[in-house]
């Protein structure tokens, strides 16, 4: 036994860590109400993610559901929902972290995962959605969720304006199609 133990430390010492990206690379944001932040790379490098920033008090709101559904029915499959509420659009998110938790999750059943609240919009965008939206040739979200979709090599693949649903027959596609695609 002794034997094996130093070759399996070479082992997982030799494996190649999940696939970020540089838009993931050295990314960290607290949970929603919460106090250590969590590393974006380490986490959900090697997933395939849409990421949305979101407002409880919006037209768009119900997506919430959606995006709850669509995280189920794919996370065992290496997808996941990370969702960034933002006030940027006429103040549609007033409450608190801990407010915003409470309503997601009572309202909604959110369990995906939510993170501190964040700028996104153009000239006032949290240096992550400076990324996003430099990835997506210039587009900043306009509203209130809009999704950004990233493969599992940490790469911007496409995004998706407020008005296109969860259960979009073109969004839910693309997710399967790079859950079937090998991480390369």
């Amino acid at each position: 036994m002794l034997r094996i133990l130093p070759i399996l430390l070479l082992l997982v010492l030799a494996m190649p860590a999940a696939a970020c990206g540089e838009l993931l690379e050295g990314v960290q944001f607290r949970p929603l109400a919460g106090k250590e932040p969590v590393d974006l790379c380490k986490t959900y490098g090697g997933k395939v993610l849409l990421i949305v920033n979101t407002a409880s008090k919006c037209g768009f709101t119900p997506q919430y559901d959606g995006l709850e559904k669509l995280d189920a029915a794919y996370k065992d499959r290496g997808f996941a929902v990370l969702g960034f509420p933002s006030n940027d659009f006429r103040g549609q998110e007033p409450g608190t972290e801990a407010e915003i938790r409470e309503f997601c999750t009572l309202t909604y059943g959110v369990k995906f995962p939510m993170f501190e609240k964040v700028s996104v919009k153009e000239g006032e965008a949290n240096p992550f959605y400076v990324k996003l939206a430099t990835a997506a040739g210039g587009h900043y979200p306009g509203w209130n969720f809009h999704k950004y979709l990233v493969d599992r090599d940490g790469r911007l693949v496409a995004d998706y304006p407020s008005k296109v649903k969860p259960d979009d027959g073109e969004l839910v596609a693309k997710i399967e199609a790079l859950l079937a695609a090998p991480a390369r």
